[in-house]
């Protein structure tokens, strides 16, 4: 078992960070959507809001994407938040080891074997290769080697190319480098959302023995190249069956009982193939052992989950009590698996 608590510079650090940081006018408007939608006075909520950064580890967004404004104390205590998640990668996930993860093409180097799709680099003098690579898959997924939250990510078609000298310039001044086949995702998850790849995010702590899965979430896209919230995406929970624990919802208020687009009711879906996913998490997990509690993204495919990317800062994703009736969190099996 690792050794429990964190070091106290780290979090100072931190904290001092965040408090230059601090987007006075942001707070009070977060302040403002918890009063408006708890019924809550709003001075008390700012006042709670900044006691709960300051001492308790909870970020402005996780009080409100939480709904702490509703919880009580011992039902706060058991949600993971960003501060706190932070503090683990910090101690968990080596520093010599974390680019492997933050530059998406060492990533797919070192984890080639488990991306299961073509994948090749843009360079200075390969453009007929991208030509062949784009024209063989037809549709292409094209990165940036450093990105986070679906930035950096676009999709091409190869009909709509009309110069390829061009497309391969574009793509270099761009700092799209990275050129990777489309993953075909199963038919449980395209019935939900066809036009995005939906991935399923697994958060894990790898002890040097035993993979821990802490928590799963499965985001869905709008039909753009990523599914991330920034395209408009969103997230449900699932249970330890890979099961939604109830509707979707993102970090701007929105919350979906059914897929915009699909009609699909979230609270229905269940994740194909849990048995392959977990035992797929294990084995990405001891590829670079040195980086411990890492958020997984993947996808379930037709033969089986395909590793998409894994986040070294692997974030926080948690059950919202307004919209799922759940008011516990997951920090309870981070603490037993992680010993924090």
């Amino acid at each position: 078992m690792p050794g429990r608590g964190f070091a106290l510079a780290p979090r100072v650090r931190y904290l001092i960070g965040r408090a230059r940081r601090i987007d006075v006018g942001s707070v009070f408007e977060r302040a403002r959507e918890a009063s408006q939608q708890h019924g809550k006075w709003m001075p008390a909520v700012v006042v709670d809001m900044l006691w709960q950064a300051g001492f308790r580890n909870v970020g402005f967004q996780d009080y409100i994407d939480y709904d702490f404004a509703i919880l009580t104390p011992a039902e706060r205590a058991t949600y993971m938040t960003h501060p706190v998640s932070n503090q683990i990668s910090q101690k968990y996930d080596h520093p010599d080891y974390r680019h492997l993860f933050q530059d998406k093409i060492a990533f797919d180097r070192v984890f080639s074997e488990h991306l299961h799709r073509e994948w090749m680099v843009v360079e200075d003098d390969n453009a007929d290769a991208v030509r062949a690579f784009t024209e063989r898959h037809g549709t292409i997924v094209t990165k940036e080697p450093v990105g986070q939250a679906g930035t950096g990510v676009h999709r091409y078609h190869a009909a709509e190319v009309e110069d390829w000298s061009a497309f391969h310039a574009g793509l270099r001044e761009r700092g799209e480098l990275l050129l990777e086949q489309v993953i075909q995702q199963h038919p449980d998850l395209a019935a939900v959302c066809p036009g995005t790849v939906n991935t399923t995010r697994v958060t894990a702590f790898f002890d040097g023995t035993t993979t821990h899965i802490l928590a799963m979430a499965q985001k869905f896209g709008r039909g753009a190249v990523s599914d991330q919230m920034t395209f408009g995406g969103f997230y449900t929970m699932l249970d330890d069956d890979g099961h939604a624990v109830g509707a979707g919802y993102d970090s701007h208020g929105h919350v979906h009982e059914h897929h915009p687009d699909s009609g699909f009711r979230i609270a229905d879906f269940q994740l194909p193939m849990m048995d392959e996913v977990r035992a797929f998490v294990d084995r990405v997990a001891r590829v670079v052992p040195q980086v411990q509690y890492v958020g997984w993204d993947i996808v379930v495919t037709p033969e089986g989950p395909v590793l998409v990317e894994g986040n070294w800062g692997a974030g926080v994703y948690e059950n919202k009590p307004s919209v799922t009736g759940i008011r516990t969190g997951h920090k309870p099996r981070y603490r037993a698996a992680i010993g924090f």
